[in-house]
This record gives structure tokens, sequence and C-alpha cells, in this order.
């Protein structure tokens, strides 16, 4: 049997054409994620520059004006010195959980950013079950930090690792029954139909009106989950040196370090996402795209705004943190739990009692 040669290489030509084609279509599922997490990246710089301003702004003092103009690369360059720094490890500590534990509280979070829906059709990931799966997720980022408590060897970190761990379960069961009685309200787990619930009535639809109480435990639970003052009770510098921090330098810190500001920018989206409309509002925005003649369902302009809209709530509720933070004094230990379990929890399940009712008497 002869074989042509040029069958041969018209045979080598298609498979490798085929090859290219299975890599274009694995580059092409991977660019959206990459876009995402370089966005994500600098939003992260911009919160902590912002911090850095508004916290010299109240306590009337300068910030940081050195790195770059205004001092914007100020992250930049703290995030470059961590990077190069030397990693130290407790000799007695278990290396296994020490090393571990600071990547899995960024790995859960980052998870978390592929269920937010920034735009009309612009979500990386539309999940039937999308906010039971931030919060599923989101409950992994304590476990990180035990066992980075743990593997310190060290009494403070384990300490703060306890407390980590004992805050996120108190404040994680307000904050899902809040998302409970949001969901009876859209009929839906899914953060795109969250969304699109809201955009009947506009300005008046959004999901604070209708949930006002829930709005508040959310927010409150919300900062809690964050550990940020005034409850940033695992890190307490006065108490128990750093937390679960203290034995870590190096690359490791400054992942934890990231891991703070990314839970708070995710908690600050779904504040946005659940209770805000997400990128609806409520000024004539048909007259904006029949002005530019540009379709919002397909036009890169639409989307823009849509960005721009969520951002810019979003970036608002980051604010209220950053204020809150420099503005209150820290919770002790008992008042944190009995807020989150003799307060939130009652009001949390009273708030979806009313909602359930109200749904089925609607019916």
């Amino acid at each position: 049997m002869i074989i042509d040669t040029t069958e041969v290489q018209d045979i080598n030509y298609f498979s490798g054409l085929e090859s290219f084609k299975e890599v274009y279509g694995i580059l092409w599922i991977l660019v959206p994620i990459l876009i995402l997490v370089l966005g994500i990246t600098i939003s992260v710089l911009a919160i902590v520059w912002l911090e850095r301003e508004i916290s010299a702004g109240i306590q009337q003092r300068i910030g940081p004006e050195y790195a770059g103009p205004f001092g914007i690369l100020q992250a930049l360059a703290d995030g470059t010195k961590l990077l190069f720094k030397e990693n130290l490890i407790p000799s007695r500590g278990d290396i296994r959980l020490f090393s571990i534990g600071p990547s899995i509280s960024v790995i859960s979070i980052l998870i978390s950013y592929s269920v937010i829906p920034f735009g009309y059709n612009f979500v990386l990931s539309d999940f039937n079950i999308g906010v039971f799966l931030w919060i599923a997720i989101s409950s992994i980022a304590p476990i990180g930090l035990l066992m980075s408590g743990y593997g310190s060897n060290n009494k403070y970190s384990f300490l703060g690792g306890l407390r980590a761990a004992a805050q996120s379960i108190s404040y994680e069961i307000p904050l899902t029954l809040c998302v409970l009685s949001i969901s009876l309200l859209s009929n839906s787990l899914s953060t795109v139909d969250i969304v699109d619930a809201q955009s009947k009535y506009g300005f008046w639809g959004w999901n604070l009106w209708r949930q006002p109480i829930g709005f508040i435990v959310f927010l409150i639970s919300s900062l809690a989950e964050c550990e940020r003052l005034p409850f940033d009770l695992p890190e307490a510098e006065e108490e128990l040196v750093a937390g679960y921090q203290t034995e870590y330098s190096g690359i490791r810190f400054g992942l934890f370090y990231v891991a703070s500001y990314l839970n708070l920018l995710i908690s600050s989206l779904f504040v946005t996402v659940l209770y805000l409309g997400g990128s609806n509002i409520s000024i004539p925005y048909i007259f904006v795209s029949e002005f530019f003649e540009i379709n919002k369902t397909y036009g890169v302009f639409g989307t823009t705004i849509d960005l721009f809209i969520t951002l810019a709530k979003t970036y608002f509720f980051l604010f209220v943190s950053i204020i809150t933070r420099w503005s209150l004094p820290r919770l002790r230990m008992d008042q944190l739990l009995n807020l989150g379990w003799k307060f939130l929890l009652p009001i949390s399940l009273g708030n979806l009692l009313l909602t359930t009712s109200s749904q089925l008497f609607s019916l």
C-alpha cells in the first residue's frame, strides 16, 4: 500500500490545527479569569491607598505621599518589600499547616468573586445557588486561620485562630438568614436573578427598602466576618500580639493582609448585589444609551456604565467600613459573642419569619 506524501502532510496539518484550536479554547477560558484577578488586584491596591488616606484625614496627619503621585504606589511598594523578605518558619511548629493556612484563606475568597454580576451578562459563572456558594466557600477561610494558629506553636496565635473560628460561626448564621430572606423575595438563589428582580421599579425596587432590618444585620455581620474594627478580636494587637499572624513574615504575612482586603471587597460587592440593585440605577439610563446610539445589552459602553455603577456603590460601603474602623473602639470577646447570638440571630430569624409570611400571603 502506497501513501502519498501530500496526504500525510495534509493529515499532519489538520491534526496540528485541531491541537491549536484546543489550546486556543483553553486560553480563551483563562482570559476572563485573568482579567478578573487583575481587576481584583488593582481594586485591593486602591482600597489600601484609600484606607491610608482616609485614616490620615480622620487623624489629621499626612498620609502616603512619596511613592508615586499622591502616594498611590505605596501599597505596591509594600507588597514588593514583603515579596523579597525572608519567610521565617517556627522550629517546633507544624510546617505543613503553617504553610497551607494563608493560601487557603486567599483562594477560598478569590473563588467567591466568580458569582458576582458586575453588569448585564457580565459575570464569570451564573450558578443557580450563587449566594449560597459564596457562603459555603467563605466558610473555609476560618479553617485556614485555625490551621495557621495551630501550626505556629504559639499560644497567642492559637488563641487568635480559635477566636477567628468562633467569630465566623457566630456571625455566619445571621448573615445566611439574611441572604435566605433575599432569596425568598427574589424566588432565586442566583445573584443575576436577584439583581434582575430589583430592576423592575428602579430605585424603589431595591431590597434595601423591603429588607431594612436584614440590611443592617447583614452589614454588621459582614463587618464581623471581615474581622474589621470593632470586630477585629482574632488579631487584637493589645491582647494577642498579632493573633494568628504573630509568627508570619514575608509573603505569607502579605497573603493574610491581602485576604482581609479581598474579604472586605467581596462583602461590599454582595451588599451592592443583594440590597442596592447591583448595576441598576434610578436615573433614566435608557436616555443615555439612546443618546450614544449604543445598545445596552451588547454595547461596550453599556457594560462600562454597569461596571462603574456597581463599583461606585461598592466603594461607598468600603468608605463606610473604613470610617467605622477608625471611629469605634474594639469590643470585648464576650460582647462580640453576645451581639451575634443574643441579638443578631433572633432579629435575623424574626426577619426571615416576616419575609416568609409576607410571601405566603401574597400568593
